[in-house]
């Protein structure tokens, strides 16, 4: 499936833009869930300032937990613009971002609406140009995945291979996916929506952790489509090794939770999505659940049987079979991984990042490992959401330093 999608991205479709004027742009909702975020408030708000949009027609909604104080006064400090509005998430479980989401779904003025992480900084003109692809696709198009980017290079190999993964997957395999009209998993920021189409199918699953993900194939059962967006946003990867196994682990457990959902009614989801884009899905999904989870297993095996000579001199014909598979997978896995991250490096200019390929096999260990400790969490604590925590990278891009505030009041319910 990955070197088919990759084969089909070689060159994705891109249409001609075609501008509208500011008077025909329909009203845009912009959502940001934040939790204990004070320390990136300035950059996202002048992030956001910098956005090429009619301002009277912007509608940005923050959605902030209501014992989070220190968020709440540092954005009072700094949102002042009208259309601006602070929501307050009400006490209550689960406390998760897909839940907030679900609390400013109702609020929304746009006909249109995007999603955007706390540490995030699109590309000013983002907004615009999904407003003008939306006016020209088909209506059962309900959302367009701009791409993700990691920049805070400079934080070591970490964020460098967590760089060249999301190239590989955002510049590479979820265009292959949209251009055969497959079903993809959402990212978690970014995604353009159709407003009411959202509130048809009914907003987000609070309770699951990659809720993005979760949705995208719920759009797929529904009859829509996913299109990539030819725009940018940057994004700021972890530096430290516990903060990405704890990403990892809420990531792992998500994709957990979205294919026991879908696997609760295996007739009705044939008959909802038809036998190619059900046999791709369920390959994405198992590859993300049973490959790490895997992995290690089969790598042991691997070597046991390179050791003992079964895959060089096979003397029996089950010994002839498992050679045939371990060589398989070995000559068609190296370029399934291989090719989607070259490309991707080469669309996003990182071949400068060609030492740290070397370390895959360890980046893949860490996964491993992660997705190990989030089946423990699946039984112990299914709904626990792993906080990461941004604004501690040396980033390329970011907000105005001088607009960095001090807390400032309590917060209201509701505030402009």
């Amino acid at each position: 499936l990955r070197i088919m999608v990759t084969a089909a991205a070689l060159e994705p479709f891109a249409p001609p833009r075609q501008q509208l004027a500011d008077r025909e742009l329909p009203i845009y909702s912009i959502v940001v869930t934040l939790y204990r975020e004070a320390r990136v408030v300035p950059q996202l708000v002048a992030a956001l300032d910098r956005i090429d949009y009619p301002p009277a027609k912007l509608d940005i909604k923050f959605v902030i937990e209501e014992e989070d104080a220190e968020t709440c006064a540092a954005l009072q400090s700094l949102v002042r613009t009208p259309g601006h509005e602070i929501i307050v998430a009400p006490a209550g479980a689960p406390r998760t971002k897909p839940r907030a989401l679900n609390v400013a779904l109702p609020l929304l003025r746009g006909q249109l609406v995007t999603i955007f992480d706390a540490e995030d900084i699109p590309d000013p003109m983002q907004l615009r140009l999904a407003a003008e692809r939306f006016a020209r696709t088909s209506p059962k198009v309900a959302c367009l995945q701009a791409r993700l980017a990691i920049d805070n290079l400079a934080d070591g190999w970490l964020p460098q291979l967590f760089a060249i993964e999301y190239a590989a997957l955002f510049d590479v395999i979820n265009v292959g996916l949209a251009e055969l009209r497959l079903a993809l998993p959402l990212g978690g920021t970014s995604n353009h929506f159709r407003t009411r189409v959202l509130r048809k199918i009914g907003g987000w699953d609070a309770w699951n952790l990659t809720e993005d993900a979760d949705l995208g194939f719920r759009l797929a059962r529904f009859g829509y489509r996913i299109e990539i967006l030819q725009s940018t946003t940057h994004e700021e990867a972890p530096i430290t090794l516990k903060a990405f196994i704890g990403q990892r682990r809420r990531w792992c457990k998500g994709w957990y939770q979205t294919l026991l959902t879908l696997c609760r009614n295996p007739v009705g989801l044939w008959q909802e999505l038809g036998p190619l884009r059900l046999s791709t899905t369920a390959l994405v999904l198992l590859s993300c659940v049973l490959g790490p989870l895997g992995g290690p297993f089969c790598v042991i095996l691997l070597a046991l049987d390179v050791v003992s000579g079964q895959i060089t001199w096979p003397s029996n014909s089950f010994q002839v079979g498992a050679a045939t598979l371990w060589t398989s997978v070995f000559l068609a896995g190296g370029p399934a991984i291989l090719w989607p991250a070259l490309l991707g490096m080469k669309r996003r200019r990182l071949f400068s990042l060609w030492r740290v390929l070397p370390l895959l096999p360890a980046y893949y260990a860490i996964i491993c490992f992660a997705a190990w400790t989030s089946l423990y969490d699946l039984i112990k604590r299914p709904y626990h959401w792993c906080k990461t925590e941004h604004g501690l990278g040396r980033r390329s891009r970011g907000g105005d330093p001088a607009g960095r505030s001090k807390p400032a009041g309590q917060c209201a319910a509701t505030a402009d």
